[in-house]
């Protein structure tokens, strides 16, 4: 298999998921504004999204995905079916009794999260309402992780990679259409998040059947009873530790911001929003081709095809994530204008959002590189690493924000996270040198000769841009403002792409089979 092309393939429907989720927010930042109830919304949004990801798509897929690869080269697919129904009926029931849960202790979670949002009672009870009704989509989402999980083992890789779509389209149907019928209006979008875990969780199950893999639920008692689960457990609660520490961070920072000025957690929001888009393009694309890629070459004692792909990997995120990172941070204003600005949210909101996303900007390499180089540590059942890595992020990010909130506000919340990102990535780097499992394979230091000037070629064009457009003014044209936007974003392509060109690096050089 062509590993670039699969790579691609996954960033394209990914793309295609971020494009609608851009839509989505075009239409909530304009329908919904800034205020107190959108950040009740995102506090709650945030609450089974965290479990989601230490559940499910963490902890689960870093346990689930080395294993299933493991027993699919040992037992064949015979065995990997066995293991898929015990594994979806332990997590079924496990999952089941923690949305209960999660319904009934509503109230302490919103106030543990976010105990500024207590000041204003009806946003924290609007909170608390949300939350009851989104938990049952962590239970959705697992299923969603472990039908993805096994498709990607199988080098299936377009149907989990599209299934994201079906989330925004919930979000703008119900933005558009069903707000209206709720009070408050938006509650339409809390019952907008569970409909689309629905429906993504739907459109897996047709992929599994045709692959002979569609799970059948049993009893809890055996399927908890299985060795292939007791594997996955016993290396689930490491992973559990490892995603826990990311997510503490995420939990503070939420926290820090409910207490800053109103309209905080909801500028983070939207700036996180537009990182995801070249973190999944680019991050989750490579780490879903990658993991099991990295798990099957380590359980076949492949080591030199397990550094070539790490090598890959590493080389792609850097000439694909720089670039991004630049972008991102001398075009944030621009970017912000165009897809937000309008209706409820003012100019002052582009500003607060656009300096957030400078932050964040700052960590783009190492968040796409944290997704790169954990692989090659799951893919050999190695948590416990990561885990101390990310403790000690963990730290060093808390004790940046204690010196760069109190002078940069909820921006000083993103740099901390950004700073604390290119930390855990270069810890990781070095862990994967000194066990030995990576090597630098030749040519790396004439490609970032070449990858330095092609950014620098990149910077100017941007800083020229910036020069001549002045996207305050432009406020009361839409058109012109997109137009601008889109000639300066891909005259920057240009430059760089037509830099590395002229400086003879090819698509052929990065194509890597699998």
């Amino acid at each position: 298999m062509n590993l670039l092309r699969a790579a691609a393939a996954v960033a394209g429907l990914t793309l295609m998921s971020r494009i609608t989720g851009l839509a989505r927010d075009l239409l909530i930042s304009r329908i919904f504004g800034v205020n107190a109830a959108t950040d009740a919304f995102n506090v709650a949004f945030r609450i089974p999204n965290l479990l989601r990801r230490l559940f499910a798509e963490g902890a689960f897929q870093q346990a689930f995905v080395p294993i299933l690869a493991d027993v699919r080269a040992r037992q064949g697919d015979a065995g990997t079916r066995l293991l898929v129904d015990r594994v979806t009926s332990a997590l079924f029931w496990s999952l089941l009794l923690v949305s209960l849960l999660g319904v009934l202790a509503a109230p302490a979670l919103v106030w543990l999260i976010a105990t500024g949002l207590a000041r204003d009672s009806s946003a924290f009870a609007l909170a608390t309402t949300m939350t009851r009704w989104m938990f049952p989509y962590i239970l959705f989402m697992s299923l969603v992780a472990l039908a993805a999980g096994v498709l990607n083992t199988f080098k299936r890789f377009a149907v989990p990679a599209a299934t994201p779509v079906l989330l925004n389209l919930s979000f703008i149907a119900a933005a558009l259409w069903a707000a209206p019928h709720f009070d408050p209006p938006i509650l339409a979008l809390a019952a907008a998040v569970v409909v689309g875990g629905a429906l993504q969780l739907a459109l897996q199950l047709p992929a599994l059947a045709a692959i002979g893999m569609l799970p059948r639920l049993g009893g809890v008692l055996q399927a908890f009873r299985d060795p292939g689960v007791h594997r996955i457990l016993r290396l689930m609660l490491p992973a559990v530790l490892a995603v826990s520490v990311a997510q503490l961070s995420i939990i503070i920072n939420t926290n820090i911001a409910s207490r800053l000025s109103t309209g905080s957690v909801t500028w983070l929001a939207f700036a996180d929003r537009l990182m995801e888009f070249p973190t999944a393009l680019l991050g989750v694309a490579l780490g879903t081709v990658l993991l099991p890629n990295l798990s099957a070459a380590y359980a076949e004692n492949r080591l030199a095809d397990y550094r070539r792909l790490l090598d890959w990997g590493l080389r792609l995120t850097l000439l694909l994530a720089l670039p991004a990172a630049l972008g991102l941070g001398l075009l944030a204003e621009g970017l912000v204008a165009v897809l937000f600005q309008g209706g409820r949210f003012t100019w002052l909101d582009v500003q607060q959002t656009a300096r957030a996303l400078v932050g964040y900007a700052v960590g783009l390499v190492g968040l796409i590189a944290v997704k790169i180089l954990a692989p090659g540590f799951y893919a050999r059942q190695d948590v416990k690493t990561p885990v101390r890595i990310a403790v000690g992020v963990l730290i060093a990010t808390q004790l940046a924000n204690l010196v760069l909130v109190p002078w940069l506000a909820h921006a000083g919340l993103a740099v901390s996270v950004g700073l604390g990102a290119c930390a855990n990535a270069a810890f990781l780097f070095v862990g994967l040198r000194r066990a030995g499992l990576y090597e630098p394979l030749p040519g790396w230091r004439l490609f970032l000769l070449k990858l330095l000037a092609a950014l620098a070629v990149l910077a100017l064009t941007l800083l020229a841009a910036n020069v001549w457009i002045d996207w305050q003014v432009l406020a009361s044209r839409w058109v012109l403002r997109a137009a601008l936007l889109a000639a300066a974003i891909a005259a920057a392509m240009a430059a760089y792409f037509g830099t590395l060109w002229l400086l003879g690096l090819r698509p052929r050089d990065l194509i890597l089979r699998g």
